[in-house]
């Protein structure tokens, strides 16, 4: 399974301050891109799938709330997720 807890442990453990970490904004956006990665290769295989095409809309949007709102409160912590993820700004 792409998202099993040992996955989510690593993604917290590098991203977070630890593996239990879950409610960092960076251990959290880190888990967005991770699942929107993935839903995007999903969609590139079953194009008419619509519900996934909709949840990954979704995911992409808070994903974006989270990042103004680190944005807002801390440029650097923003500037560090964003550089460490590969996402555009």
């Amino acid at each position: 399974m792409y998202n099993s807890k040992e996955v989510k442990e690593g993604i917290f453990k590098k991203h977070g301050k630890s593996e239990k970490d879950t409610g960092s904004a960076e251990g959290q956006i880190a888990l967005f891109t991770h699942r929107i990665q993935h839903l995007s290769e999903h969609l590139k295989k079953n194009r008419k799938d619509f519900n996934t095409e909709r949840s990954l809309v979704r995911l992409v949007g808070k994903r974006r709330s989270l990042l103004d709102y680190l944005k807002s409160k801390d440029i650097e912590r923003y500037r560090n997720i964003v550089k460490e993820l590969g996402l555009r700004k």
